[in-house]
């Protein structure tokens, strides 16, 4: 390595130093999911940049779904995958593969993961007996507002940040599943997004980032180079009535704009299968994605 060279890591260590010293001691909930989950390598580097958040003292906490899991998990148990309204129809039987892919393969697979590359993080599921989800059954009507059973799914009204601050503040990376309890002791399948989303809310999160497989907010779906860097509150309701916001990225928008209003800083959309997107996004001044903020 030349001088050159590495006068230039420092010069990026001294860019850094502005947001570690602003985040640190606050929480940075990481929502994982989708796609960019059976991607390997991007995945490690993902891990590899929560936990640089880690050891310079911010509190990332990973909240995760795996929607392609389990529907092959689901296929090959002779269950035909079943949507309602962009959600999972979950019967008793499609629920036993979610509880088994979520809190079982998927999380414990990251938080084993997180530790063969160095940090140390804690599973907080209904497999370790530290769940942090509850909530209600999730009631959704029809276009003539009939209601919908959409079976053992459900939404989140209360999360217990208390087993997340005690990992935080042991080292921990907390990992959570997007399944919930209710006041009866029933499971339910909730959608990862919402569940990031409530975690950010009652945690106060300075940060929500949401890891997809899109480089940000985009005016063009098609065209990665329609992403807008940064969006205030008042700017997406102006794309989401304009219809410039469409597709799948409505109800993600649609949680964004809920979380400011509920006490979250900033929220971030950025992809995943970039190179240390995470630590591009969070420790530079330009970042990789799109920024929503309340103004």
């Amino acid at each position: 390595m030349t001088i050159q060279q590495a006068m230039g890591k420092a010069d990026t260590l001294i860019e850094a130093l502005q947001w570690i010293r602003q985040f640190r001691g606050k929480f940075t909930v990481i929502k994982l999911g989708g796609s960019l989950m059976e991607n390997e390598i991007a995945m490690l580097h993902l891990l590899v940049d929560a936990i640089f958040m880690e050891t310079v003292g911010m509190r990332p906490v990973i909240v995760h779904g795996g929607g392609n899991a389990i529907s092959k998990a689901m296929s090959d148990a002779g269950i035909q995958p079943k949507f309602v309204q962009g959600r999972r129809y979950t019967d008793e039987a499609a629920l036993e593969i979610v509880k088994k892919v979520l809190a079982h393969d998927i999380c414990t697979t990251l938080v084993r993961q997180i530790s063969e590359i160095g940090g140390a993080a804690k599973p907080l599921s209904l497999m370790t007996g530290t769940n942090v989800l509850y909530g209600k059954k999730l009631s959704l009507n029809d276009t003539a507002g009939h209601p919908i059973d959409l079976g053992c799914v459900g939404e989140v009204v209360h999360v217990d940040t208390s087993p997340i601050l005690e990992a935080c503040l042991n080292g921990l990376i907390p990992v959570i599943p997007s399944m919930a309890v209710t006041e009866d002791g029933r499971v339910l399948n909730v959608n990862a997004d919402t569940a990031a989303t409530a975690v950010a809310r009652q945690l106060k999160a300075a940060k929500l980032v949401f890891v997809t497989d899109v480089n940000g907010v985009r005016t063009d779906p098609n065209n990665p180079d329609s992403m807008i860097e940064s969006v205030t509150l008042q700017k997406a309701n102006e794309l989401l009535a304009s219809g410039a916001i469409c597709g799948g990225m409505i109800p993600k928008i649609q949680s964004c704009l809920e979380t400011l209003a509920n006490g979250v800083e900033k929220i971030h959309i950025i992809n995943g299968q970039l190179r240390h997107s995470l630590l591009l996004e969070i420790f530079t001044t330009q970042g990789v994605g799109t920024e929503i903020t309340s103004v």
